[in-house]
């Protein structure tokens, strides 16, 4: 029998369905968003998949009949494959305007197909799943960014989250069903995931048929996590011209793929940059595409780094997400190459500056751009900054600044 994870957004889930119309879970494939909403089916709910290619059809030749319900709620997996029910829940809430009518998944975000022509503004609620974080398969709970604005750390570490290990972490990724294989087997499985978007979703979605030229481009990208965005580096070596890059890339974020993090520009400070920074939205699959060994990737300081800022990403995203709007991620650079990995603004314009470090050592030189940007740029904003990394202790390293063992992100959150 398979297991049940807690995952954070369920709590969020139900309170939506309290207060909106429709609700919308959205996320990667095989991410657990089917898993999540079955919790969810009762009696007095009913449950349709569009993945049924009988249901399919029905939806596609009358959406307004499809939708109709008698049940307290209509649960409709994968909406996004057939976009015309939208406008007709719309016809259908705007009469009656009472919450809780329909709950729908996608795997998609539906606001960005072409295809799509409601938005249902107004009356749908959003919500983000990602693939598995460390705590949702600790069992702790989302309270690591609100004990870092505390400044609560645990003092030390048993250091069972050291540099290998977090590697090995970053290598398994979070999808609840790849977590369970052997290496081998999980890379497989990564691969097929992939090869099924690029053969099915894509053109699905966006009417993608060069599929060769979108697997070098995905492969592209897995190499790119954790950088800036530069579409004329990476288009440079692919046969592909720039708009339909920049067309290939939407289409992989609408499949949560890969995801932009914008630069933090509130400020009158003139030489901000303004690149955004790419990630892959699941380590584990990134190390599948780009057929890495972790034996290899433990020697390779780049590679390495790479990897565990780009599992950080998704760590911290998913706790954003649990978070219900408090937070906001950003990055920071500069033209002068001042740079901070990932910064956070509280809803109150708190800031929290977060550099990812690989290393088990830990000096003053790794807090300067931290320590620069809370003296030059945050001013009279709270702003707290940390150091990540695989070392045993946290500890002060100046005003407001501190070195923060990886565990962390998980062990304090219980």
């Amino acid at each position: 029998m398979t297991k049940l994870y807690g995952r954070w957004q369920k709590q969020i889930i139900q309170n939506a369905i309290k207060t909106r119309r429709v609700v919308l879970l959205a996320g990667a494939r095989q991410c657990g968003k089917t898993t999540l909403t079955k919790q969810l089916v009762s009696k007095e709910t009913r449950y349709l998949t569009l993945d049924d290619p009988a249901l399919r059809q029905l939806a596609k030749n009358d959406p307004v009949d499809f939708v109709k319900h008698d049940r307290k709620m209509l649960i409709i997996d994968e909406v996004q494959r057939v976009p015309e029910l939208l406008s007709a829940i719309k016809l259908i809430v705007d009469e009656d305007t009472h919450s809780g009518q329909y709950l729908l998944t996608g795997s998609a975000n539906i606001s960005s197909l072409p295809s799509v022509q409601e938005s249902l503004a107004g009356r749908i609620r959003k919500i983000r799943l990602r693939s598995l974080s460390q705590g949702e398969l600790l069992g702790a709970k989302p309270n690591f960014l609100e004990n870092t604005f505390k400044k609560i750390f645990s003092k030390t570490s048993k250091n069972t989250y050291d540099r290998k290990t977090m590697l090995e972490l970053a290598f398994r990724g979070g999808f609840p069903e790849a977590i369970k294989l052997e290496q081998h087997e999980r890379c497989q499985w990564h691969r097929d995931y992939i090869s099924a978007l690029l053969e099915r979703d894509l053109k699905d979605i966006a009417h993608i048929t060069r599929q060769q030229a979108m697997s070098e481009l995905v492969n592209t990208l897995a190499a790119w996590s954790g950088r800036f965005m530069d579409i004329s580096s990476i288009g440079s070596g692919l046969s592909i011209r720039r708009p339909t890059i920049e067309s290939y890339i939407n289409a992989l974020e609408a499949l949560y793929v890969i995801e932009r993090v914008s630069p933090w520009t509130c400020t009158d400070y003139d030489r901000v940059g303004k690149q955004s920074k790419i990630y892959m939205t699941d380590s584990g699959l990134m190390t599948s595409i780009l057929r890495w060994r972790l034996s290899q990737v433990e020697l390779d300081s780049d590679r390495s780094g790479k990897l565990i800022e780009t599992f950080i990403f998704n760590e911290l995203a998913t706790q954003i997400d649990a978070n219900n709007g408090q937070y906001e991620l950003s990055h920071y650079r500069d033209r002068e190459k001042r740079e901070i990995d990932f910064l956070i603004e509280r809803d109150d314009h708190a800031l929290l500056g977060i550099e990812v470090k690989a290393s088990s050592t830990i000096n003053t030189s790794d807090f300067k751009h931290l320590k620069w940007f809370k003296e030059n740029i945050a001013k009279n904003r709270l702003f707290i900054g940390i150091v990540l990394y695989s070392g045993e202790f946290s500890g002060s390293m100046g005003e407001n600044l501190f070195a923060v063992p990886y565990e962390n992100l998980w062990i304090t959150a219980k």
